[in-house]
């Protein structure tokens, strides 16, 4: 308590600068694998899809992050086992935001696309099992957000494949294609507008004070549907068939269109990861401004200020802006390669995923839904289509990402223990 009380300030001071820190790196590899099928498709130039996330990000950051910040801060550990030492969950958070940061700047250095998710879930399990307990971790949690590293790209893939398939079905594999897209594009649009806005109502807008019922979610997200689907086929009118372009590829007319509905689905990706991955650099920020603002008191629930969260979102904006590009190619050129019909089956079933998921509070990685996704695009096509050799080191990647971050954050778990205590 004491420690809490002389230092509180210069606390609160490192937890905002190791929060934008992580957020940064969320920005600089997460964001950019959210935006690498836009970019990797060239249906967006890299400078459009930075203004796409950052506005969207933010977007998604504020209006839907709180239910999986609540997860993050909260679920990992058991509050009640710290009472009496609050200051070692500060010192362990601020830990894990360092360790998870830095971890971060070293995968997108090397333009590996690895999960936020993992890194501050591995960051917080490491500290509390080490410098803790290993009873303070609450591995019924741990062992949901696991299962979910599995299920989210799996479903995601799933869905993408079905969504290539029923592309080919509907428009590619028809006798005029380019009359084909023009006909059933706007319909995707309309599920896009849908499936964002209708989880955006039901789950994220509890802390803006925006309590709607099921029945008004559905009713609006309906009308946002046809405002997008209306937007869409107004933006397809301009668009005419190019005999000459067709000639070297017969689709490049059809998939000029699905640059526009691109357009929808990086959008609906940008406020997606924003709403699910803000939570991984602002839940520690703000489990430490609670107990210091509580003086030294570790509540079960604390509120979310909202300046965090925009704290969140600037710090995700600034790392993509930054650094973004390397993960960008990895994702986007390097697994398999795309084009707008194929990297809009793959964005939607991400971006469905991940918002669903981030409705019901399960902190799945992005990362791994957008990859799970563009293989299930690579796999309709079969399976020459995917580069093996990109996917196994991402893959390696991935699995060394936990006890990186774990190892980390134990590390600074004890240097902040020593410096404070």
């Amino acid at each position: 308590m004491e420690i809490i009380a002389q230092y509180g300030d210069i606390i609160v001071l490192m937890a905002c600068v190791f929060g934008f820190f992580m957020a940064w790196g969320v920005g600089a590899n997460d964001v950019a694998n959210a935006m690498g099928t836009s970019v990797g498709s060239k249906a967006l130039t890299l400078k459009q899809a930075i203004i796409i996330a950052i506005i969207f990000e933010f977007a998604g950051a504020w209006l839907a992050g709180g239910a999986v910040t609540a997860t993050i801060r909260k679920g990992i550990i058991d509050p009640a086992l710290l009472s009496g030492t609050p200051e070692l969950l500060v010192f362990g958070m601020l830990a894990a935001l360092l360790a998870a940061g830095l971890w971060l700047l070293i995968a997108t250095y090397f333009g590996w696309p690895v999960s936020t998710t993992h890194s501050i879930v591995g960051a917080i399990v490491g500290f509390a099992a080490v410098g803790i307990s290993v009873d303070a971790v609450n591995w019924g949690k741990v062992t949901k957000i696991v299962a979910s590293w599995v299920v989210s790209p799996v479903t995601a893939g799933l869905i993408a494949f079905f969504l290539f398939r029923s592309v080919q079905k509907l428009i590619l594999d028809t006798d005029d294609p380019f009359k084909q897209a023009k006909k059933y594009i706007p319909f995707y649009i309309f599920m896009v507008g849908f499936i964002v806005a209708m989880v955006t109502f039901t789950k994220g807008l509890k802390h803006v004070g925006l309590d709607l019922s099921w029945g008004q979610s559905a009713g609006i997200s309906v009308i946002v549907g046809l405002i997008a689907m209306f937007v869409g086929m107004k933006m397809q009118q301009k668009v005419e068939p190019d005999p000459s372009a067709d000639r070297d590829y017969h689709f490049a007319s059809v998939e000029k269109l699905f640059g526009i509905l691109m357009m929808f689905t990086a959008c609906a990706m940008a406020f997606a990861h924003g709403s699910n991955d803000v939570a991984n650099a602002v839940g520690p920020l703000a489990a430490i401004v609670g107990v210091v603002a509580a003086g030294g008191e570790v509540a079960q629930k604390t509120a979310m200020p909202v300046w965090i969260l925009i704290l969140g979102g600037g710090g995700i904006v600034a790392g993509l802006v930054m650094y973004g590009h390397k993960v960008i190619a990895t994702v986007g050129n390097n697994i398999t390669e795309l084009t707008p019909s194929r990297g809009f089956a793959a964005t939607l079933a991400a971006a469905t995923t991940v918002v669903v998921a981030s409705g019901t509070g399960l902190p799945i990685s992005t990362t791994h839904t957008l990859v799970g996704a563009v293989l299930g695009v690579g796999l309709a096509r079969g399976l020459a289509a995917l580069n093996l050799q990109v996917i196994g080191t991402i893959f390696v990647s991935w699995v060394v990402t936990l006890p990186a971050g774990a190892g980390l954050a134990i590390m600074f778990f004890f240097m902040f223990k020593g410096m404070f205590g």
